[in-house]
């Protein structure tokens, strides 16, 4: 009776373990299937895309600079030939300190506006805010070219004014110069630190402070040792990005490098794109820029980590402005200063010599004219279709750019992937690619054949897309991480899928956010340069390089003409974003 027992209770235990594993095949595949599902598809399809964008362009243009051009063997001559003449190094090298001084200069105009705007009781608050906003719209060749009127050594109003007034056989003031260029430069870059700046000025409440002047510390002094120490991380951030840009930036080197003999790497790598063509070379000179980008970000982060920065606990806080007494008036001075210098001097000088029939004719009634607005926007072709262009780039990007965003921080931030981190990582990666080194990537990976994508507005609209991808993720990112998943998932209770509670739920909470980051990208892709010059072609012509080549060819009553429509289409889409979220939408953004 034993072994028949035994017998029956081992016949027992297999059927129950054949169910088991039926059972768990038959959920197994439940659950399998439920993750394929048209919804996943799409999201593996965002991937891909990322992949195209980000991966594909920089992982070419690593390769190319290892590719002989003949051969396609391994190499290192490009190497050679890029770094092998004394004019390139000296190129690299002073790209490198005209960025740190630019980053100076910029500091010393953002971080005392901000804090005015941000922490203390100065008048006309808003109108500097405005007024650095403006800062940002207009683009930096036109401010190149505005203070190319203004200071020029020989034609630059400054200097004929000064003379006739002196008597003087010397300019006052030369735009050709070191500092001049620096100036420029950083007239057209400081606002992004006066972004980050601000926003943490606008996150410290006032206990430490308080603090400190109990102890008998006045106003400066609590300034310099208790504030501004606590928003380093955000000075070290803009002061980053300030650097990336002005290194990368070509229309205020081409229009101000050249005569100032001052030769820099955007200026080297636009002769290597001359004839002959030489990209392999191109890309071998643009490799340390990574390098020193990646190394920058390294040096910034281990900074940090050293100290803690800790501003906003969980207790409230009070946040007072600080009341400046007999400095209020000084301190707005300053900021017309700030203002005039970046924005209302380069900005008067650009309107005046659009209605001049002859810019250097000075004002005289007589020498006023429609005749250059006529010209660029109904005589012109070229004109025409490059304002055309370039709002419906700008246009484009920033609707691509927010979805495509939109859609890889929703899987980010919901885990839908495995592997979720990589593709925050990769929709961030552009960060830290200078524009025109991301040109060349591009360039290298699909202008050529077999893909032939040189010349057209669909190459452009890649790499416009990709250079503000992260500005894109970080609003899309920031916005999603405020909104619970439960009202996600009262959707899909209801029936609906995760494309349906993007679309019904998500995408309506997340409008202002979404907006902002879209007038983020469209501003500087509607008028980007720095990407534009290496991958246009002689019919997809973009605002910018018009405008550059107007330069070259001495018509700059016809270019100021050009480029004051592009901004008053820019500043008319601006305004109108902020009469839809308030005025300070783009002022107070993640970044």
């Amino acid at each position: 009776m034993r072994p028949l027992a035994l017998a029956e209770d081992s016949s027992m235990t297999s059927i129950s373990s054949s169910q088991e594993a039926v059972s768990g095949t038959r959920s197994g595949r439940i659950s399998l299937a439920s993750r394929f599902q048209p919804a996943s598809l799409l999201w593996l399809a965002l991937a891909a895309v990322l992949v195209v964008l980000v991966v594909a362009p920089i992982s070419q243009l690593v390769i190319t600079s290892f590719t002989h051009p003949d051969t396609g063997a391994f190499t290192l001559q490009n190497y050679v030939e890029a770094y092998g003449r004394p004019r390139h190094v000296a190129a690299l090298f002073n790209t490198l300190k005209m960025g740190a001084a630019t980053v100076v200069l910029s500091l010393i105009f953002a971080v005392p506006v901000a804090w005015a705007c941000a922490r203390t009781d100065m008048p006309g608050r808003t109108f500097a805010r405005l007024a650095m906003l403006g800062a940002f719209i207009t683009p930096p060749y036109l401010g190149a070219v505005g203070w190319i009127l203004l200071a020029g050594p020989n034609a630059g109003w400054i200097n004929r004014i000064w003379i006739e007034l002196t008597g003087a056989t010397e300019p006052l003031v030369n735009i050709f110069t070191f500092w001049g260029l620096v100036l420029v430069m950083a007239s057209n870059t400081f606002f992004l630190i006066f972004v980050f700046t601000t926003t943490a000025f606008e996150m410290i409440n006032s206990e430490m402070e308080d603090a400190a002047n109990i102890l008998g510390a006045g106003t400066w002094k609590t300034a310099a040792k208790i504030t501004f120490p606590l928003i380093m991380p955000a000075i070290l951030g803009g002061a980053l990005l300030t650097f990336l840009i002005s290194i990368a930036l070509f229309g205020v080197p081409a229009l101000l490098s050249i005569p100032a003999r001052y030769p820099v790497v955007v200026m080297q790598l636009s002769e290597f794109f001359g004839f002959p063509l030489r990209v392999e070379v191109a890309a071998a000179y643009s490799i340390p820029l990574l390098l020193i980008t990646v190394a920058l970000l390294g040096l910034q982060r281990l900074i940090l980590s050293r100290r803690g920065y800790t501003a906003v606990s969980g207790k409230g806080g009070e946040r007072r402005m600080v009341k400046l007494g007999k400095w209020r008036w000084p301190m707005f001075a300053y900021v017309l200063l700030v203002a005039a210098i970046t924005l209302f001097l380069p900005f008067f000088v650009l309107i005046m010599a659009a209605f001049s029939k002859v810019w250097t004719s000075g004002f005289a009634l007589s020498n006023l004219t429609l005749r250059n607005f006529g010209y660029v926007l109904f005589e012109h072709s070229t004109s025409q279709k490059a304002l055309i262009a370039s709002i419906s780039l700008g246009a484009a990007s920033a609707t691509i750019g927010i979805l495509l965003a939109l859609g890889v921080a929703y899987i980010v931030q919901r885990k839908l992937l495995p592997g979720a981190g990589v593709l925050a990582f990769l929709c961030l990666a552009p960060f830290v690619i200078p524009g025109i080194v991301l040109a060349i990537g591009f360039y290298a990976a699909y202008a050529l054949p077999p893909v032939a994508l040189y010349g057209t507005y669909t190459l452009l609209a890649l790499a416009f897309i990709t250079r503000f991808l992260p500005i894109a993720f970080s609003a899309s990112a920031s916005g999603i991480r405020s909104i619970h998943p439960e009202m996600e998932e009262a959707v899909r209770i209801l029936g609906g899928g995760r494309l349906t509670a993007v679309r019904r739920v998500v995408a309506p909470l997340l409008q202002r956010t979404l907006a902002g980051g879209w007038l983020l990208i469209f501003v500087p892709a509607a008028q980007e340069l720095s990407t534009a010059i290496f991958l246009v072609g002689p019919t997809t012509r973009v605002v910018s390089v018009v405008l550059l080549d107007m330069s070259e060819e001495g018509r700059l009553e016809l270019l100021a003409a050009l480029g004051t429509v592009l901004l008053v289409i820019i500043v008319a889409v601006v305004a109108l974003g902020i009469r839809i979220m308030g005025r300070d939408f783009m002022l107070r953004r993640e970044l």
